[in-house]
């Protein structure tokens, strides 16, 4: 796919390097096991259609059924503590896209360490080091356009640029309390550029839609022609490039955010949940992952097709101590000024 305003390309040295050279030996899933469990319940925050593509693989390749419950990270977060606190987890396998939510769960012995194969190939951030929890894939986030309706020299090119009031009216973005990707980028552009980002976006009648994918589907009607911070649109279009969409990467930096896969502690189906997170970070979950658009989180795995590698753009570093912490008071300040 056709980028737009790549950012000055560079290493990202310290974030982005491959694990140490030690020896690693991978757990391993009991197949047989998992097999007569028949089922894997899987709460997840993956994508439309890539969601499903990668629970029909699974089931093809083994045999066990993925019952699947998907929405936004934010709910899907708050659904699975729900049923957690009551002592009733429906979850036996967790997809989200808060690390640092992940990290406190992993913290109170929420998740069961597993580290599959491949658990060495990962980008270091987008792992616990304990194999509590893995990234199921990593998301680069920049701002999509319409690029048949916005002027090349009428696009923003930085996130500050959004603020212009040239773009009131034109422009879309999801609600952080549904997404923790967005949670993620509310809690660091307003550390970045303070809440007067948030009040000019809102002055410029920015429209807050639940998800990503409400972000895509109404740029694809024409209702709005700029993505407020949104990830490549042709992940929502089964990879395939889209004629009229593309994705811009401001040139102050870009949002790198990771969606951990943990398996539940006391899950009811706790060898099913294995082979699925196994699965999850096979060669085969992770170039079908890459073939969608998004980023997979292996370093052996090509980026996807017409975006750049996670070491050619300048990233702008996330706190996620500083969102885990501080996700209501991020929540509740976006609503107030959204509202």
């Amino acid at each position: 796919m056709r980028r737009i305003a790549h950012a000055a390309a560079f290493v990202f040295a310290l974030t982005f390097v491959c694990s140490p050279g030690w020896s690693f030996t991978p757990d391993q899933a009991n197949r047989a096991a998992a097999v007569k469990e028949g089922n894997v319940n899987w709460y997840t925050s993956t994508p439309f259609p890539l969601v499903q593509i990668l629970a029909d693989r699974f089931t093809q390749d083994t045999g066990v059924k993925v019952t699947l419950l998907r929405t936004g990270g934010e709910a899907v977060l708050r659904r699975f503590l729900q049923e957690y606190q009551a002592g009733q987890a429906g979850a036996d396998v967790l997809t989200m896209s808060d690390a640092g939510a992940a990290s406190a769960l992993a913290r109170q012995g929420v998740f069961v360490p597993f580290k599959p194969e491949g658990f060495d190939k990962v980008v270091d951030t987008a792992k616990d080091k304990d194999g509590q929890w893995i990234a199921q894939r990593v998301h680069l986030i920049g701002m999509p356009v319409r690029t048949d309706l916005v002027p090349e020299t009428e696009r923003p090119k930085t996130w500050s640029d959004l603020k212009d009031p040239k773009y009131k009216g034109k422009m879309v973005m999801p609600d952080p309390s549904f997404t923790a990707i967005q949670l993620t980028v509310v809690g660091m552009l307003s550390q970045k550029l303070g809440w007067e980002f948030y009040q000019a976006l809102r002055k410029n009648d920015t429209m807050i839609v639940q998800g990503h994918q409400q972000v895509f589907k109404t740029m694809q009607q024409g209702e709005r022609v700029i993505g407020a911070e949104g990830s490549d649109p042709s992940s929502f279009n089964k990879g395939k490039p889209l004629p009229n969409q593309a994705v811009i990467y401001p040139t102050e930096g870009v949002f790198t955010v990771c969606s951990p896969v943990a398996i539940v502690k006391n899950a009811r189906n706790p060898n099913a949940a294995k082979l699925f997170a196994q699965f999850m970070l096979s060669e085969t979950a992770q170039t079908i992952i890459a073939e969608n658009a998004i980023h997979s989180s292996r370093l052996d795995i090509a980026p996807p097709q017409g975006q750049p590698s996670l070491k050619e753009v300048k990233i702008i570093p996330i706190d996620v101590d500083y969102i885990e912490k501080n996700a209501k008071m991020l929540k509740t300040k976006f609503g107030e000024i959204f509202q």
